[in-house]
């Protein structure tokens, strides 16, 4: 009697676990700037992008990611074409829309924005400068949400770190830290966003070993990554390289993480059909030029939380 007791006492308490954990899809993805003519050249371009991007956010079930490199009508393409969605954010050059974003989107039905704000990566965070050797100005954008069904409330920060700049993403990475610490009061956390740097640096070890920030493929319980971040538009290249990541505080548990290279096709000019071999006559291959989304893969984390 006293056995089926305990029993029954351990599975009143998984059950309670498991009826007060909540999930969330987190994503980062840089989409890569609309620069109106050499993507659009090689074939790349924006409006020949964005339908693919909007229904791989979609049916991946993003409830809320970082963006980077998007330029505001970028935004608000996306934006019009995944209904429910909002975002926050502004645009490096000017504090207004002039310029890249680091854009965070969210549902709407399931997250409520209760603050948000931007500071750029520099020493003078307030107002667009270039920091340290950085190239360009870089920005961070960060938004306190509550999620609407459970009064859950986190912090979730998005970056764009130089490409250049050695000092700046060192410097960066201090002071995204120092932020994150100042402004959450070890409240629930989330980073994401295009580092420039790879799981290798000085920079990531120092978000990475903080004690505060994890990397999610480092802590999911299930792993799904069969390449790098970074494909240039080249479908058939390969990178162990990660310089896309999404960091969680603790308070987070990490079921599933995945680098999503899902490719689409457009059509060859020299096009025709394919030879099929053995297969019946009805199946009908066509010969198409295989592309990516975005010259970096989107990377997705499935997180819960406990109330």
């Amino acid at each position: 009697m006293k056995k089926r007791v305990i029993l029954l006492m351990a599975c009143v308490v998984v059950l309670s676990y498991v009826s007060n954990a909540q999930q969330i899809n987190v994503g980062t993805y840089n989409m890569r700037n609309d620069n109106n003519k050499s993507d659009a050249l090689a074939g790349n371009g924006w409006k020949q992008r964005l339908p693919v991007i909007a229904s791989l956010i979609q049916f991946h079930d993003f409830d809320i990611f970082g963006t980077q490199e998007c330029l505001h009508h970028q935004l608000e393409d996306v934006k019009g074409s995944m209904p429910g969605y909002d975002y926050i954010g502004i645009g490096r050059d000017d504090g207004k829309q002039a310029g890249e974003y680091s854009a965070i989107f969210y549902k709407t039905s399931k997250f409520k924005l209760l603050r948000k704000g931007d500071f750029w990566l520099s020493p003078i965070t307030d107002r667009p400068n270039k920091g340290w050797d950085a190239v360009l100005p870089r920005i961070c954008s960060w938004g306190e949400f509550r999620e609407i069904k459970t009064g859950f409330t986190f912090y979730f920060f998005n970056l764009h770190m130089d490409h250049i700049g050695v000092t700046a993403r060192a410097e960066s990475a201090k002071l995204v830290l120092a932020k994150v610490k100042e402004m959450t009061g070890n409240k629930p956390t989330i980073l994401t966003g295009d580092f420039n740097v790879d799981q290798n640096n000085d920079a990531y070890t120092l978000i990475n070993n903080s004690g505060l920030l994890k990397d999610a493929y480092e802590t999911t319980a299930m792993r799904y990554a069969l390449n790098g971040t970074f494909n240039s538009f080249k479908p058939d290249g390969k990178t162990d390289s990660r310089i896309d990541h999404i960091f969680l505080t603790k308070q987070f548990e990490v079921k599933r993480y995945g680098i999503l290279t899902d490719t689409y096709r457009s059509e060859r000019v020299d096009g025709g059909k394919e030879d099929t071999g053995n297969f019946p006559k009805e199946v009908s291959l066509s010969k198409y030029v295989a592309r990516t989304p975005s010259d970096h893969f989107p990377v997705m984390a499935v997180v819960e939380y406990s109330k």
